[in-house]
């Protein structure tokens, strides 16, 4: 565990998982070529179940409908396997979780499939894909690398870094190899190279000097080279210093996530204590263009989204790490929020407004920003957003003065840390990863959001941004 002050959701969600984390469950058959994975194919056991919408349970805006909900289910469904991020490619979705990831059939949006599950546990397992790989983030010591590898602890043998599996056949997701990183790996992003390699920048609080794994100072990043014909040989190529010696190095605490947009030479990074622009011009050696702070409203710099053009970037503030009720009347609208920041043409960051979902969420009930994602929209400046508890949030900053909520999902409160992880735009419908309530699927139909349904991708990690 990290002993730093700015861990926020990391250091709050997994100390709340390491309390009464269970010993790794024993490994269930697979073929022979998946290696230390277990995976289930969804032919292996009952089929999902796809809910309608529940007037009961769920409140929708009139533009929003949710189609379908896929509940946790074996072996990803234990009491600490919260859902994570998501990944799409295909007619594929890839949800991570505590415990592993699972893939999902998506070519009918309204039902859903289980194709696999991979019972991998590591806390938090983002994930990311690209071809015929994935890529899993694990950000707790392990006693290895393996997916059956249990707890580990502060002696030189425990593991944490980035996993990397074959995912050529989905039905039988193959494990391939790890990279250990210092810190280990709270969150990655995917950055393509040239046509040999991708690179992952890998992100993590720290240090905590007292374990060999996460030294002090920690204020750097790491990046991963992973060579496409031979990814197993993958290995940490440069670790990029974000602040040097002095007082910006002793307030870093290593970042929280970073959006790239490669087209652009460019990335936004969410650090403990700053956000932070850098020119990723040469991919393995990103270099720092700006450090942007906002010690009166920001706590915990989170995560990072560009509008198309890039003359804007959305920071979101973690206020409470996750798990503290931010969004009720007590906390100011400026806090646990977005803030959107005009990127000029001289690669300078300069703060226009805050964004913060005005429906009030209860004193119990875990609110504050997290992952979204922008709208192909040509024009307009719109982002999906979850906000856990909060639910999911479509709003518009086109005029980044005064955005405004176009759209809304949320349920009603439950009890302990739950809501929606992750909230993403892909090829016409939103999916979310709900904690606990599983994967959602919702569409919004407004004459502001139609343009994004005339355009289709065949890949999507949100933290690596393409233009439209």
């Amino acid at each position: 565990m990290r002993s730093t002050a700015a861990f926020g959701l990391a250091g709050l969600l997994l100390l709340a998982g390491c309390a009464a984390d269970p010993a790794p469950p024993a490994p269930r058959a697979v073929s022979s070529s998946a290696g230390p994975a277990t995976s289930s194919p969804a032919g292996a056991a009952a089929g999902s179940t796809t809910f309608p919408v529940s007037a009961g349970d769920v409140r929708v805006s009139a533009n929003v409908k949710h189609v379908a909900n896929v509940p946790p289910r074996a072996p990803l469904n234990g009491p600490q396997a919260w859902g994570t991020d998501l990944a799409f490619q295909g007619d594929h979705a890839f949800v991570g979780n505590f415990d592993g990831f699972t893939v999902f059939d998506i070519s009918d949006p309204a039902k859903p499939s289980v194709v696999s599950q991979v019972l991998c546990p590591g806390e938090q397992n983002d994930v990311s894909v690209t071809g015929n790989l994935l890529f899993l983030s694990v950000d707790t010591a392990r006693s290895g690398p393996g997916c059956d590898a249990g707890r580990g602890g502060v002696e030189t043998s425990s593991w944490e870094g980035i996993r990397i599996f074959d995912i050529s056949d989905k039905a039988h997701p193959r494990f391939l190899s790890a990279v250990r990183t210092d810190c280990g790996s709270h969150t990655h992003t995917l950055v393509p190279g040239d046509a040999e390699r991708v690179y992952l920048y890998v992100s993590s609080p720290g240090p905590e000097p007292q374990t060999p794994g996460c030294p002090a100072p920690h204020n750097k990043i790491s990046v991963v080279e992973v060579p496409l014909k031979a990814p197993a040989t993958a290995k940490v190529v440069s670790q990029p210093v974000l602040a040097q010696v002095g007082e910006e190095a002793e307030l870093l605490s290593g970042c929280h996530d970073i959006t790239v947009y490669p087209e652009k030479n460019l990335a936004a990074a969410a650090c403990f204590g700053d956000g932070i622009l850098m020119d990723i011009t040469d991919r393995a050696n990103p270099k720092v263009l700006q450090h942007v702070k906002d010690e009166e409203n920001f706590a915990i710099w989170h995560s990072a989204t560009f509008n198309n053009d890039a003359t804007k970037i959305v920071f979101g503030d973690e206020l409470g790490g996750g798990v503290s009720a931010t969004c009720d009347s007590t906390i100011a609208k400026t806090k646990g929020a977005n803030a959107v920041y005009e990127l000029g043409a001289d690669r300078r960051l300069r703060r226009l407004g805050y964004f913060k979902i005005p429906r009030e969420q209860t004193p119990e009930e875990n609110c504050v920003a997290h992952n979204g994602s922008l709208l192909p929209i040509p024009g307009k400046d719109i982002m999906v957003q979850s906000w856990y508890q909060g639910g999911v949030s479509i709003w518009d900053f086109t005029d980044a003065t005064a955005p405004r909520e176009i759209g809304f999902f949320e349920r009603g409160p439950v009890q302990g840390v739950g809501g929606s992880w992750s909230a993403y735009y892909y090829n016409g419908h939103i999916y979310s990863s709900d904690i606990s309530k599983g994967l959602d699927v919702l569409r919004i139909d407004d004459p502001l959001t139609d343009p994004a349904k005339q355009v289709k991708t065949t890949e999507l990690n949100a933290q690596t941004q393409v233009s439209y």
